[in-house]
C-alpha cells in the first residue's frame, strides 16, 4: 500500500497574456510547497497565462505543447525535490494545430500524463477543442492521480470515472467562480466517490469576471484539511490512499454497491433533442406541459406504531393542502417505522397503505411515503404513491446499505410517472447516494425527484463567509448550510430535488429536509428547507415562455445537455472495464 503523502494547492492569481511573470511566480510558489515536504503540488486552470481569451488568434502566441518550454522547467523543479505537480496552461496539439484547455502531471522523470478539458464552459469553445483524452488515472510511485478541469466537475460521471478507474485523488484545477469557495460541487464529488479531491483555484478580477478563490484539499468524508480564502498561497493536507481505496460514503462500500447492469441509459442523451418533441415521440409516456405547481416536504421521526405515523402525516398532508401544495414527501420508513423495519414490514394492501390512498383521493394531492413492504416472503425499502384518481404504487429501493441488505432485498426498476404540474422521479435513502440514479431519472425527463430518506449526519456543512467579494446578487457572507448534498443533486441534474428525512431528538444533524431548485447558480435560491418545524412548502416553476422550445432550466437540462455520453462506457460495465478486444 502507498504510504500517506503531504499534498498542496496553490491558488494563484496570473496576471493575464504575462506568461513569463506568471510562470516565474507560479515556479515560485511550487518550490515553497515542495521545500514545506509536498509531495504532490497543483497549480490552477491556465496559470500560466489567464483565462478570458476572446479566441483563437489571441490566444495563439501563449499554447505551448506538451512538453514544451514551460512544463520543461516544471520537470526540473519536480526532479530537484522528487515531487509531482499538475500545471494549468493552454496546450497546442503540434499534428492538429487544435488548442485545449489541458492540465500535465509533472513527476521526477517528465511528463506522466495530460488531461484535456472534456466538458467546456461557456468560454472554451471561443478558442479550444473539447478534450479527446478521456479520463485517465495516472499510477505513481504516490499514488493513482487523476485529473479534472473546471467545469468537468460539474457532471457526476466525470470523478465517477476515475474513482471506480481507482483514483486516489482528484487533481480539480480551476477558474471556478459564482459561489462562496470551498465549492459544493467539489465536496460532493469527493464525498460520493469517497477519495480525495485537491482543489487549486484561481482568485481576482479578470475582463471583469470575479474568481472565488477558496483552493483547499477535501477528504473522503467531505472534511475541509485546509483552505484558502483569498489571495495568493498554499492548502495543505495529508492524503492517505488507503482511506480512498476503501470506497467508503459514510460507512458504506458504495463501489461494490453500485447496480452497472440498470445503469445503460447514461449512455445516451435524450437532451440533445427539443424535449418537447422526444419524450412525445410516438405517443408513447408523452410529457406535458410544464407549469407552476406547489409541492411539500414533511419531516418527522416514525415510531413503530403504525396508526401513530399515519396520523403524524395525515396531519401535515392536511397543512400542505392547506397551503395549497399537490404533492407531499415524506421520509424512508415513515409508515412503519425504523426501528425495525425488517419486523414491521406490511404488505401493500394493508389497510394503512390503503388510508394513505383514501387520504391521497379525498384532499386530492399526491403523497410519496417510505415504508418496509413484504411481498411473496421478501422484504423491500419501498414508498408507496398515491394519486388522485390512479391506484396505487410502490417504488422498491434499489441501493441498499449493508443493514438494510440484511432484511431487505434490492429492487430493480427506476420510478418514473406524470402529475399534472410534471415528471416525478423517486428514490430512497441510500439510491441518492449514487449520482448515477439521480441522472438516469434526469435523462427520463424528470422535472421534480422525490426522495424519502432516514440520514443522520454528513451530508451539510456551514460556511464562515468568504473575504472574496461577488458581485450581486450573489452572496459571499457567513451561511449555515453552504454544502448540502441534495442541493447538488437538484442542480447537477436540472431538476427540483425533495429530500425528505427523519428528525432524530437531540440531534443538530439530522433532519434539515428540504426542496432544492434545478438551478446551482440562481440567486436568491429557489428552495425551502426545513430548519423549524416539521412542513416546508415551496412553488416550482416549469412554465415556458416560448411554445417551440422550453426556457425553463428544469425542462431545458443545460448540464445534461452537454454531457459527453461517448466516454462513459465503464459506467456500464459490471467491473468498470470495457472488453476492447
Amino acid at each position: 500500500m502507498t504510504a500517506p503523502f503531504k499534498a498542496a494547492a496553490v491558488q494563484f492569481e496570473p496576471h493575464f497574456g504575462e506568461k513569463k511573470r506568471n510562470v516565474d511566480a507560479l515556479l515560485a510558489l511550487v518550490e515553497d510547497a515542495a521545500k514545506a515536504g509536498a509531495k504532490l503540488i497543483t497549480t490552477p486552470e491556465m496559470a500560466t497565462t489567464g483565462y478570458c481569451w476572446y479566441d483563437r488568434a489571441e490566444v495563439a502566441d501563449f499554447v505551448e505543447t506538451i512538453p514544451g518550454p514551460s512544463t520543461d522547467r516544471f520537470v526540473e523543479l519536480a526532479r530537484s525535490h522528487d515531487c509531482h505537480i499538475v500545471v494549468g496552461l493552454p496546450e497546442v496539439d503540434r499534428q492538429t494545430n487544435l488548442y485545449y484547455n489541458s492540465a500535465a502531471l509533472i513527476g521526477p522523470e517528465g511528463i506522466v500524463g495530460v488531461h484535456r478539458k472534456t466538458h467546456p464552459y461557456i468560454s472554451e469553445p471561443k478558442w479550444a477543442a473539447s478534450g479527446d483524452l478521456g479520463h485517465q488515472v495516472f499510477e505513481t510511485k504516490i499514488g493513482r492521480i487523476a485529473m479534472l478541469i473546471c467545469m468537468d466537475i460539474h457532471f457526476i460521471e466525470t470523478a465517477r470515472l476515475v474513482a471506480i478507474d481507482g483514483a486516489d485523488v482528484i487533481c480539480h484545477i480551476s477558474n471556478w467562480l459564482a459561489e462562496r469557495t470551498p465549492a459544493p460541487y467539489w465536496i460532493s464529488r469527493a464525498y460520493e466517490n469517497g477519495c480525495y479531491l485537491m482543489e487549486s483555484n484561481r482568485w481576482g478580477l479578470e475582463r471583469g469576471v470575479q474568481f472565488s478563490g477558496g483552493s483547499c484539499i477535501i477528504g473522503p468524508e467531505a472534511e475541509i484539511l485546509d483552505v484558502v480564502d483569498d489571495g495568493d498561497g498554499i492548502a495543505y493536507g495529508l492524503i492517505d490512499p488507503a482511506r480512498s481505496r476503501k470506497r467508503q460514503v459514510a460507512g458504506e462500500p458504495v463501489m461494490q454497491q453500485r447496480r452497472p447492469e440498470l445503469y445503460m441509459e447514461l449512455m445516451t442523451n435524450t437532451f440533445t433533442w427539443n424535449p418537447r418533441e422526444f419524450f412525445r415521440l410516438y405517443g408513447h409516456q408523452s410529457i406535458e406541459d410544464g407549469r407552476v405547481g406547489r409541492i411539500a416536504v414533511g419531516e418527522f421521526t416514525p415510531s413503530s406504531d403504525i396508526d401513530a405515523n399515519l396520523t403524524t402525516m395525515a396531519g401535515l398532508t392536511e397543512d400542505a393542502k392547506a397551503q395549497r401544495a399537490e404533492l407531499i414527501v415524506f421520509p424512508a420508513f415513515a409508515l412503519t417505522g425504523l426501528a425495525t423495519p425488517g419486523e414491521t414490514a406490511t404488505s401493500s394492501s394493508h389497510p394503512a397503505v390503503q388510508a394513505i390512498g383514501n387520504l391521497s383521493e379525498r384532499l386530492d394531492i399526491c403523497i410519496i411515503a417510505g415504508f418496509a413492504e413484504v411481498s411473496d416472503g421478501q422484504r423491500y425499502c419501498s414508498a408507496i404513491i398515491a394519486r388522485p384518481n390512479t391506484p396505487t404504487a410502490t417504488y422498491r429501493q434499489i441501493h441498499l446499505t449493508e443493514n438494510e441488505h440484511a432484511w431487505a432485498t434490492p429492487g430493480d426498476e427506476f420510478c418514473v410517472f406524470d402529475l399534472p404540474l410534471g415528471r416525478v422521479g423517486v428514490l430512497i435513502g441510500h439510491d441518492a447516494a449514487f449520482p448515477e440514479a439521480g441522472r438516469i431519472l434526469a435523462l427520463r425527463g424528470c422535472d421534480l425527484i422525490c426522495c424519502p430518506s432516514s440520514i443522520s449526519d454528513g451530508f451539510h456543512f456551514g460556511h464562515a463567509g468568504s473575504a472574496v467579494r461577488q458581485p450581486e446578487p450573489i452572496p459571499f457572507g457567513a451561511d449555515p448550510l453552504h454544502w448540502h448534498h441534495y442541493r447538488v443533486r437538484a442542480g447537477e441534474n436540472n431538476c427540483y430535488f425533495a429530500f425528505s428525512n427523519t428528525k432524530t431528538a437531540g440531534n443538530k444533524s439530522a433532519g434539515l429536509s428540504g426542496i432544492f431548485g434545478p438551478d446551482t447558480f440562481a440567486f436568491p435560491r429557489k428552495e425551502a428547507i426545513v430548519l423549524d418545524g416539521d412542513l416546508a412548502v415551496v412553488d416550482i416553476d416549469l412554465s415556458s415562455t416560448n411554445p417551440t422550445y422550453p426556457t425553463n432550466v428544469a425542462r431545458r437540462k443545460d448540464l445534461v445537455i452537454m454531457r459527453q455520453p461517448h466516454y462513459y462506457l465503464p459506467l456500464v460495465m459490471p467491473d468498470g472495464k470495457p472488453d476492447l478486444q
